[in-house]
C-alpha cells in the first residue's frame, strides 16, 4: 500500500503501478513463497485492492475478498492423520467412515480430502486420538460462518452471510483475504485541492502510545494534506443525545431498540435477524453525525473516516446513507499514506478535545450505553433502562436470538460485533488490553464537560441525525 501511496502522490500510479511487483520482488530468489512468480501474482492482486478493485476479474460488491493465489498454500483438508497414527488392525477409522474417505496405508491410514465430509466421525472413533481437525482460521474465526472452500480449496466468502466485520482478514497467516482500499481515491482528492476532512475514530486514543494525542493527529494529518481534522467522539455525543430520545419513545411504548452505530452489528441483524430490522435504531452513527456536520458548514467537503474498523467501509458502500462519510480508511491504510509522505505522528501536547469523555468511550464496549443513559440523566429523562451489552459477535448473535423469541429480559441491546468494542478492531494497532493504560490515561486529561454542554458550541439545527 505504502508504494501505491507514493506513486499516487507523485501522479505517477497508472503508467507505473505494474513495476511495484518487480521493484519489491526483484528476484531471482522468492522471499515467501513458493517462487517469484507466485509473489508477484500476489502482489499484483495486492495492488488491485489498493485501488478499490477485486483482485480478480469478478467483483461481488464485498469490500472484503480473497486473494486466491494466496489462498492456494493453505491446507485443504480439515482432517489429517498424524505420526500417533499405529496402522492399527482395528481399522477403527475406516470403519466409522461413511464415504469411503479413509483406506490404509503402508505407515498409516489416509483421508482422502475430496471424498472427507468433515463428519469428524473418524477422530472420534481413532483410539489414540492420532486424527486432528485442522480448522482453517478463516473459517474459524467467521462469526456467522460465511466461509466455505471452493472444489480447489480456495476459500469462499458468502456474500449474503458477510457482516464484513473483517474477522477473517487478520486471522488468515497467508495474508489471503484483504480489503479494498480508498487509498488512491483519497490522494486524488488531496491532489486536486478539494477540501478534504480527516475524521478519527475515538477508538484511537492509546492506540499509539500515551504521547501521541489527539493533537498529535490533527498535526499530522494536516501535514498529510488534508484540510481539516475532527474527533468523532463528537459524533458519539451526538448519537448519544438522538439515540437517547428514541430510547425514551421506545421504552414508554414497551419496544425494544438495538443500536444502530456499529455496522458490523447491523448487518448482522439485517442479514441474520431480519425480522428485528425495525428494531434497529434511525439514530446515525458518529461517522456519519460528523460528515453530515462537515457537509452542511462546507457543502464542497470530502470526509473520510479513519479507525480500526473494516466494517465502516460497508456502512458507506452497503448502507447507503444521505451525508455519510465518503471514503473509510483503516490504521494501516493512513500509516502508509503517512510513510509514503514522510509524516510521522509526533508527542503534542494533550489540548485539542471535541468530545466529552462519554463520547471519547464510545469505542468501548459498554461505551454507547453509558453515553446514552448520561444523555438521558442530562436531559432530565433519568428512567430505568436495563441494557444488554452485547459485547463481540457470539454476545450479539445471542442477544438477537433471544430478543427474535421474546425472551430478551433487558429493554435495548447496545451491539458492538468485535470484542472489547471497537477498541477491539481487526485493524486496532495495538492490542486492547496493551493499549488499556494508554488510553485511560489520556481519556483522563479531558475535561469533564457533559454531553450536551459539549454540544451547545455546536450548530445541531443545521443537519439530521436520523436516516
Amino acid at each position: 500500500m505504502e508504494e501505491v501511496a507514493r506513486l499516487a502522490f507523485a501522479g505517477e500510479l497508472e503508467e507505473r503501478k505494474d513495476d511495484i511487483p518487480f521493484k519489491l520482488i526483484p528476484g531471482p530468489t522468492p522471499q515467501f513463497r513458493c517462487c517469484i512468480y507466485k509473489e508477484r501474482e500476489i502482489i499484483r492482486q495486492r495492488v488491485r485492492l489498493a485501488e478499490g478493485k477485486a483482485p480478480g476479474t469478478e467483483d461481488d460488491g464485498n469490500i472484503i475478498q480473497v486473494i486466491s493465489s494466496a489462498c492456494e498454500d493453505c491446507p485443504i483438508s480439515s482432517y489429517t492423520v498424524t505420526e500417533n497414527c499405529q496402522n492399527c488392525l482395528g481399522k477403527a477409522c475406516i470403519n466409522a467412515c461413511k464415504f469411503g474417505a479413509i483406506e490404509a496405508g503402508r505407515h498409516r491410514s489416509h483421508i482422502d480430502p475430496s471424498k472427507c465430509k468433515e463428519c469428524g466421525k473418524c477422530a472420534d472413533a481413532c483410539p489414540y486420538n492420532a486424527i486432528a481437525h485442522l480448522q482453517r482460521p478463516c473459517k474459524f474465526s467467521c462469526p456467522v460462518d460465511a466461509i466455505s472452500y471452493d472444489e480447489y480449496g480456495i476459500s469462499v466468502i458468502d456474500e449474503e452471510k458477510c457482516i464484513r466485520c473483517g474477522k477473517c482478514i487478520h486471522s488468515c497467516p497467508f495474508g489471503a483475504i484483504g480489503s479494498k482500499t480508498w487509498i488512491v481515491d483519497v490522494i486524488n482528492a488531496i491532489n486536486s485541492g478539494k477540501h478534504v476532512y480527516a475524521m478519527l475514530a475515538p477508538a484511537t486514543e492509546g492506540q499509539f502510545g500515551p504521547d501521541i494525542t489527539m493533537a498529535s493527529w490533527r498535526k499530522a494529518m494536516k501535514e498529510l494534506g488534508f484540510t481539516e481534522f475532527v474527533e468523532v467522539g463528537l459524533g458519539g455525543d451526538l448519537t448519544a443525545k438522538y439515540e437517547a430520545e428514541e430510547w425514551r419513545e421506545a421504552y414508554q411504548e414497551g419496544k425494544k431498540k438495538v443500536t444502530s452505530c456499529c455496522p458490523g452489528f447491523v448487518n448482522m441483524v439485517r442479514k441474520h435477524y431480519p425480522e428485528l430490522s425495525d428494531a434497529v435504531s434511525t439514530t446515525v452513527s458518529p461517522m456519519c453525525g460528523v460528515s453530515r456536520m462537515i457537509k452542511a458548514k462546507d457543502p464542497e467537503a470530502v470526509t473520510v473516516f479513519i479507525g480500526p474498523c473494516l466494517a465502516k467501509k460497508s456502512e458507506i458502500v452497503d448502507q447507503k446513507i444521505e451525508g455519510n462519510a465518503d471514503y473509510a480508511m483503516t490504521y494501516s491504510e493512513i500509516r502508509a499514506m503517512m510513510r509514503a509522505k514522510g509524516v510521522a505522528l509526533e508527542p503534542v501536547e494533550n489540548t485539542y478535545q471535541e468530545a466529552s469523555v462519554f463520547g471519547k468511550r464510545f469505542g468501548n464496549s459498554g461505551g454507547v450505553a453509558a453515553a446514552v443513559q448520561q444523555s438521558l440523566k442530562e436531559s432530565g429523562n433519568d428512567i430505568d433502562v436495563k441494557v444488554y451489552k452485547a459485547n463481540g459477535a457470539a454476545e450479539c448473535k445471542k442477544a438477537l436470538l433471544l430478543m427474535k423469541v421474546g425472551r430478551l429480559p433487558e429493554d435495548f441491546i447496545e451491539g458492538m460485533a468485535c470484542d472489547g468494542g471497537c477498541v477491539g478492531g481487526p485493524s486496532s494497532f495495538k492490542d486492547q488490553m496493551m493499549a488499556k493504560k494508554s488510553r485511560d490515561a489520556l481519556i483522563k486529561e479531558a475535561d469533564d464537560r457533559g454531553i450536551y454542554k459539549n454540544l451547545s458550541n455546536y450548530d445541531e439545527d443545521s443537519f439530521s441525525m436520523h436516516r
